[in-house]
């Protein structure tokens, strides 16, 4: 097994080490090739999934939690710096024989570190029944590509939250997660994250191979199609969603809006407190705007010729953005 490296430590987004999986199983002549990798706070959601039933797009935005497709099934999962990521290329097309491979070189490298994993018929690896890793596979012309969550540590709320949509689900097809039971290896082992990591490289692989600065180049080419705000959403359907909100003892907002990627397509507000009819003011205000509260405000103040609009802005953010409650 090689180990493949890069030249330089630069820290890099998991686009980047997505699609240095895609150029390892495509341009990289060895067999087997194995490396680990960790990123800043990211979820990294299936092929199939739809971002709206999977993740929380506005606790991720606001707390700097990056969002990211990837081209193997599978369910959503969170990582950071305080976690692994393990990936697996290799020549053979067998899909069992690969999980079964990948899952027994882990479990044998966490096993000769004294951490007593188990491995399940779902192809996760657990302590005592709680899950310490998960894993995908997909083909890449004639090689497979296996890559999984290692847990030594991670920041639960910001998991929990990110990995939690909130609010009602919409009506959309979508494969959706199965969150587990977890748990985290810095309870089972009093070996820091290095040197779990620096044990497991060793227990895998006999050799390394470390890219070059024109691998790098051709890896960031690459990286620019899951970049794509059409590969990251463009699988999404839209949705419907239809709403009603109170407003104290003013009345109340009912809401029909189209939504696809959390944006705005198209939106049908009516009040009993509007004294005109300002809802094609609204639509043409919000169309195209992200379900964020400020860029709704910001839009709807922009309409300066509609008094409704303005003088009710807030309220109307506060029921579009009831959806996210």
């Amino acid at each position: 097994m090689v180990y493949i490296e890069l030249p330089s430590k630069k820290e890099r987004k998991t686009s980047f080490y997505l699609a240095m999986e895609e150029y390892v199983a495509r341009e990289v002549e060895v067999r087997d090739a194995f490396f680990i990798w960790q990123v800043a706070p990211s979820v990294i959601f299936g092929r199939n999934q739809s971002i709206e039933n999977e993740v929380n797009t506005e606790y991720c935005r606001d707390n700097g939690v990056q969002m990211f497709r990837r081209k193997s099934g599978g369910g959503c999962i969170y990582a950071d710096k305080d976690n692994m990521m393990l990936s697996f290329v290799t020549s053979s097309n067998h899909v069992g024989l690969t999980y079964n491979r990948y899952i027994m070189m882990v479990v044998g490298a966490l096993h000769g570190i004294g951490i007593p994993v188990t491995a399940d018929r779902r192809n996760d690896i657990l302590i005592d029944g709680c899950k310490v890793s998960g894993s995908a596979f997909y083909h890449i012309q004639g090689r497979s590509v296996v890559h999984g969550t290692l847990l030594y540590d991670t920041d639960m709320r910001n998991m929990t939250e990110s990995i939690t949509p909130k609010g009602k689900k919409p009506e959309s097809k979508g494969v959706k997660s199965t969150r587990s039971r977890i748990t985290l290896l810095k309870h089972h082992t009093t070996m820091s994250i290095e040197e779990v990591r620096k044990s497991i490289i060793e227990s895998i692989c006999d050799s390394t191979k470390t890219l070059t600065a024109d691998d790098v180049k051709k890896i960031e080419e690459i990286e620019k199609e899951y970049l794509g705000d059409g590969f990251i959403y463009g699988k999404n359907p839209e949705y419907r969603i239809k709403l009603e909100h109170k407003i104290g003892d003013k009345g109340k907002i009912e809401a029909r809006m189209t939504v696809k990627n959390d944006i705005i397509k198209d939106i049908d507000l009516k009040s009993d407190f509007f004294v005109s009819d300002c809802t094609d003011a609204i639509r043409n205000s919000l169309r195209g705007i992200p379900l964020n509260r400020e860029r709704i405000t910001d839009a709807l103040a922009d309409n300066g010729g509609e008094i409704n609009v303005n003088t009710y802005k807030e309220y109307i953010a506060d029921a579009i953005m009831s959806i996210k409650c």
